[in-house]
C-alpha cells in the first residue's frame, strides 16, 4: 500500500490527504500495532480506528480534528499528541480523554485554540498558558507531560487546589478600556504631554517676568529635543534694573 511504514508495532501512514481512517489500515494492522501516526492528512473523524485496540501511542498532528472529536475505548493508550487540529471546546475534550483513555500519561494539544499561547493568537502570553496547564491537570491528573513539558510537582499540587476554577480565561479587556486607561489616571500634565516619549513643547513659548531680589529677570522658556532633558532651559537672561520705588505722596 502506497504511504504505508510499518515497523515492528509501528504504524505510519503520514501525509496521504486522506478523510478517514481506510478500512484496510485497520484490517491489516489494527491487530498488532502499538504506536500508529496519522498526522499530515485531513481527517475530519476517527471512525476505523476501534481497530487498533492495543494502541500505546497515538499521533494525529496537523489534521482537521474538531470538537466532535471520538475516540473509541483506548485503555493502554499512554501518549497523544493532537497538535495543529481544530479543537476548542478543551474542557469536553478533557472529559472525553478521562473517560476513553484512562492510562494517558502524554499529550499534547500545541496549535489548537483550546490550548492558549503564542502558536494560536499573539493575544496570548505565559499566564494564560499556566492556567491552561493548571485545568488540564485538575482533569487529568494522572498526565507526566503536557504539550511536550514535564508536570512539576508544584503544578500537580496547584491543580489540586485551583484547578477547578481555572475553566475561565483571563477576559481581555475592551479596546474602549484601554484606549481610555491613559487618560483616566490622574495626571498633572497636559494631554499633550502624558506619553513618555511626547517632550516635545511648542515651537513658541510666552516669556516670563519673575521678580528676584528687585531685579527682573527675563526667562525664555524652549524645550529639548531628548526626553531624558529636563524640559525646561534657560536660554537667557537679561538684567533689567527695577523701576525707584514711589516715594510716599509723590
Amino acid at each position: 500500500m502506497a504511504g504505508l511504514v510499518v515497523s515492528g508495532a509501528q504504524v505510519s501512514y503520514i501525509g496521504q490527504d486522506c478523510r478517514e481512517i481506510p478500512e484496510h489500515l485497520g484490517r491489516d494492522c489494527g491487530h498488532f500495532a502499538k504506536r500508529l501516526d496519522l498526522s499530515f492528512n485531513l481527517l475530519r473523524s476517527l471512525e476505523g480506528l476501534s481497530a487498533f485496540g492495543s494502541l500505546e501511542e497515538l499521533i494525529l498532528d496537523n489534521n482537521l480534528l474538531g470538537d466532535d472529536l471520538v475516540l473509541p475505548g483506548l485503555p493502554r493508550l499512554h501518549t497523544l499528541t493532537l497538535n495543529k487540529n481544530q479543537i476548542t471546546d478543551l474542557e469536553c475534550l478533557l472529559d472525553h480523554l478521562a473517560e476513553v483513555t484512562p492510562a494517558l500519561e502524554y499529550l499534547s494539544l500545541l496549535g489548537n485554540v483550546a490550548c492558549p499561547n503564542e502558536l494560536v493568537s499573539l493575544e496570548k502570553d505565559e499566564e494564560d498558558y499556566k492556567r491552561y496547564r493548571c485545568f488540564v491537570l485538575h482533569k487529568l491528573p494522572n498526565l507526566k507531560f503536557l504539550d511536550a513539558r514535564k508536570v512539576t510537582k508544584q503544578e500537580r499540587e496547584e491543580a489540586l487546589v485551583r484547578g477547578a476554577f481555572m475553566k475561565v480565561v483571563k477576559p481581555k479587556a475592551s479596546s474602549d478600556s484601554v484606549s481610555a486607561s491613559p487618560k483616566s489616571r490622574y495626571t498633572p500634565l497636559p494631554s499633550a504631554s502624558r506619553e513618555l516619549t511626547s517632550h516635545r513643547a511648542p515651537d513658541v513659548f510666552p516669556d516670563f517676568l519673575l521678580a528676584n531680589c528687585g531685579t527682573l529677570v527675563l526667562f525664555r522658556l524652549c524645550s529639548h529635543s531628548q526626553p531624558q532633558s529636563s524640559p525646561w532651559d534657560l536660554t537667557s537672561e537679561v538684567q533689567v534694573s527695577a523701576p525707584s520705588p514711589i516715594p510716599p505722596g509723590g
